[in-house]
């Protein structure tokens, strides 16, 4: 009798196991490198945003000056749908894998132009603007949201370092221009002139800073209704983040108005402060990685009460370092202020995950919630800051509990299906997404595509 052991067919399939090969000259960066990167981009933004006003306010007269502010406001607002294209290319090519968004792109770069041209009679007579500020301010807008589309492709493929490095130069070309015309004394219309010529250069280097080679032809397209649900979730996280602000301008009187403004830097710092954490998980939440979404709550979360405790602690330096000695008066309500943007922080964290998730009206309860601030302030018309304060406290307290049992339930996006999963690789090294994977993959299904 032969004792020889049964030879084992070797297996032809690939198991969940297989790691793709590096491409060669591509190096994986670890978390904590992207993390410091994104983080180190992210005040770079902010610190130049802030320069522009802060140099404006010594280099111009008041009416300049206002001019000035009015056309960086129309500028952040008319640049909103390039942040929802921002985050839509990103969840697109982190489930799918590189496409050709350039058609949709350049689509809404000249939708977003061509509105503030067509306005342009507006513009000049309702905010007594020059009449050629509007086709400045034109250029400018184009510029940010082609540049989008890479720092989107970035962020989806998980290259963020380079995405760091993108964020870094598309500040560098819209705000560099504008610092430099106000130091030469250009007046307002030459500074944007400055920052509308410095800002065009962002979109082709950071398109070669994007290119990947060996780009797919079977991978679906994105499409216009993804790019929507983005500007609306973007939309909605500016407008009730900044609602309680405005009411205050309504509602208080002008020192009151002008205490409480200082208190929503506080707001904003506890806001933006832990949004690298969504930025590093949105790639990964758009698979259904569950363990991103926690791991980026708890980050966020953890953020958020340190920053209201160390206000509880240190409120009258907080209110001191803000708008200076004569608000440290104010320092009580320095952790409700701090409370208020850790809340809405978490809140967009669940909001990046509902649309990673491909849910329909993500952002809804984010608009349910600015109504309600509205009409509870219209009824009961709280006239000194801590009314107000309260009232805003409220609102971010019910729109995430909202949103916390919103991301409860799954999502499922048209077009998914067990036996046709949408094409998803898993995360890389922290610095590059694999590629996409065969549509023979024996892995689970992963999340469904966002609807088109």
């Amino acid at each position: 009798m032969s004792l020889r052991r049964p030879v084992r067919p070797k297996a032809t399939e690939p198991t969940t196991e297989t790691k793709a090969p590096a491409e060669p000259g591509r190096r994986n960066n670890g978390l904590g490198a992207a993390g410091i990167s994104v983080t180190v981009a992210g005040v770079l933004v902010n610190g130049l945003a802030y320069v522009v006003p802060v140099l404006a306010a010594r280099r111009l007269d008041p009416a300049d000056l206002g001019a000035l502010a009015a056309a960086l406001g129309l500028v952040a607002i008319a640049g909103v749908p390039g942040l929802g294209l921002q985050l839509a290319v990103a969840v697109h090519h982190a489930r799918h894998g590189s496409s050709d968004t350039r058609r949709l792109t350049a689509i809404t770069a000249a939708v977003c132009a061509g509105a503030l041209i067509a306005a342009t009679p507006l513009l000049v007579t309702a905010l007594d603007l020059p009449v050629e500020m509007p086709a400045l301010l034109a250029v400018t807008t184009a510029a940010i949201v082609l540049s989008s589309r890479s720092l989107g492709e970035l962020q989806g493929g998980q290259r963020f370092v380079r995405l760091a490095i993108g964020m870094a130069v598309l500040a560098a070309g819209r705000y560099g221009g504008v610092i430099a015309g106000l130091l030469l004394g250009a007046g307002p219309t030459g500074a944007l002139a400055a920052g509308a010529l410095t800002a065009a250069l962002a979109p082709p280097v950071l398109a070669r800073l994007a290119r990947e080679p060996g780009r797919q032809t079977d991978v679906p397209r994105l499409a216009v209704a993804q790019i929507v649900a983005g500007c609306g979730a973007t939309l909605a996280m500016l407008v009730v983040s900044y609602a309680d602000l405005l009411l205050a301008r309504q509602l208080l009187p002008p020192s009151d108005a002008g205490a409480y403004s200082v208190g929503t830097v506080l707001s904003k710092g506890a806001l933006w402060a832990p949004q690298v954490a969504a930025v590093l998980a949105l790639p990964r939440l758009a698979r259904g990685d569950r363990r991103s979404r926690t791991v980026a709550l708890a980050v966020t979360g953890g953020c958020g009460l340190v920053l209201v405790l160390a206000s509880a602690l240190a409120g009258g330096l907080a209110f001191r370092l803000a708008g200076g000695p004569d608000y440290d008066h104010l320092g009580r309500y320095a952790p409700l202020f701090a409370a208020v943007g850790a809340l809405y922080a978490v809140t967009f964290v669940l909001l990046n995950d509902r649309l990673a998730a491909g849910a329909r009206w993500a952002a809804a309860p984010l608009w349910v919630g600015m109504a309600g601030l509205v009409a509870v302030t219209a009824t009961l018309r709280p006239h000194t800051v801590p009314g107000l304060l309260l009232a805003a406290l409220g609102t971010a307290v019910v729109v995430t509990a909202i949103m916390a049992m919103a991301a409860r339930r799954p999502a499922r996006a048209p077009g998914a299906s067990p036996t046709n999963p949408p094409r998803a690789s898993p995360p890389g090294g922290g610095g590059r997404s694999r590629p996409p994977d065969r549509a023979d993959d024996p892995r689970p299904p992963g999340p469904a595509a966002p609807p088109a």
